[in-house]
């Protein structure tokens, strides 16, 4: 059974980062962000640039599966959802039901896994990388989620420490 892990930005710090993805003996990132930037200084090291430079020099590598992004209109269902609830993105804990469906028949409907699939690492493991802390709040859960049932994979969130 092949194992997937997924780990997000907030509240890690660049060396943590690091360490986790080494920990977790993960050779492949791969970034499911539209944009692949995060606001604010403490959160630089995440941003497309820096984050694949760190990677390069921690022997990761480094992938970007845009098609498995959010698109922005999707991102504002959920935005609204969250403010309906009080709730900011950094901290929330799950993700609304109708962004949720609409994820699942706009995203993950509309394309195949098998592109993220065959391009796993021969040795190692992936992770896939969103912004969220935890994993429910973030799309990454509905693809892992779809990996799991789908395709048999076993799924492993990586938390900050």
């Amino acid at each position: 059974m092949t194992t997937i892990m997924t780990i997000g930005v907030y509240e890690f710090d660049a060396p943590r980062f690091l360490q986790a993805l080494r920990d977790a003996r993960v050779t492949q990132l791969i970034d499911v962000r539209q944009r692949r930037g995060v606001r604010g200084p403490a959160y630089a090291w995440a941003n497309a640039r820096r984050l694949q430079a760190l990677l390069h020099d921690a022997g990761i590598a480094y992938r970007h599966l845009r098609s498995l992004a959010p698109t922005t209109e999707l991102r504002h269902l959920q935005y609204a959802a969250d403010a309906r609830a009080r709730v900011g993105k950094r901290s929330r804990h799950a993700l609304d039901a109708a962004y949720i469906d609409r994820y699942r028949r706009e995203i993950l409907d509309a394309s195949s896994l098998l592109d993220l699939i065959e391009g796993l690492p021969s040795t190692g493991r992936a992770a896939l990388l969103c912004v969220e802390r935890d994993a429910p709040a973030c799309h990454r859960s509905l693809i892992t989620t779809e990996l799991a049932t789908q395709h048999g994979f076993t799924v492993q969130h990586l938390q900050p420490g």
